[in-house]
């Protein structure tokens, strides 16, 4: 049934380059390009004097779910806690952002957010798409900090000619540091360690000799 239903919205489309495509595409199925479906029919080079490209792709509008994952599983959960929490979902480049809301969201961010944390990486589990989750731009903030944190650091190192090693971290609390510290001339960083967990080494690095 699904794939009737698919077959009756396709339709062909035309251009020079695949971009171009996906624009005509967008204008006749009047939906934009993250909740379109395609695949490319043809691409082939013509020549009739002039060298040219042509791409040909078949487009139809994305399928949404019926019962989406992470709405479901929230649902069932918020329903049985006696807070006042709610959520919008958001999708962007086949990510799903989730913002919590309501008057006891506070809850979320106590322990250094510990229970937003927890929801994100049991909605990663559950859901087809990654997830991430936020409450009062609390990442955004998480995020500055660490990165302040991390050049800080890096200064130190610079300055002194001395490793330092940085406590455990998630694989995203890494990056990060990662991209911090880079920004920092003079300085590296090294992940150490095996599993979910690692730290993080930023040392100096070594001029080459002229």
């Amino acid at each position: 049934m699904a794939k009737k239903e698919k077959n009756n919205q396709e339709k062909e489309f035309k251009g020079k380059n695949l971009d171009e495509v996906i624009s005509n595409a967008e204008h006749v199925l009047k939906l934009p390009r993250n909740k379109i479906s395609y695949e490319v029919v043809t691409e082939k080079t013509k020549l009739f004097g002039i060298k040219t490209k042509e791409i040909v792709i078949r487009a139809w509008p994305k399928e949404e779910l019926e019962e989406n994952p992470v709405a479901q599983f929230l649902d069932k959960v918020l329903s049985r806690l006696p807070l006042d929490i709610k959520y919008q979902i958001k999708r962007k480049n086949d990510m799903i952002y989730l913002i919590f809301e309501g008057g006891d969201k506070h809850f979320l961010l106590q322990k250094d957010g510990s229970l937003l944390q927890a929801f994100q990486h049991i909605l990663n589990k559950i859901s087809p798409q990654k997830v991430q989750v936020d409450c009062d731009f609390y990442r955004k903030n998480q995020e500055k900090e660490l990165s302040d944190y991390a050049q800080h650091i890096a200064h130190q190192v610079h300055e002194t000619g001395r490793d330092e090693t940085l406590d455990m971290m998630n694989p995203y609390e890494r990056r990060i540091v990662h991209i911090a510290v880079n920004q920092v001339s003079g300085t590296t960083t090294e992940s150490m360690g095996e599993g979910f967990l690692k730290r993080i080494k930023i040392f100096p690095v070594k001029s080459e000799a002229k």
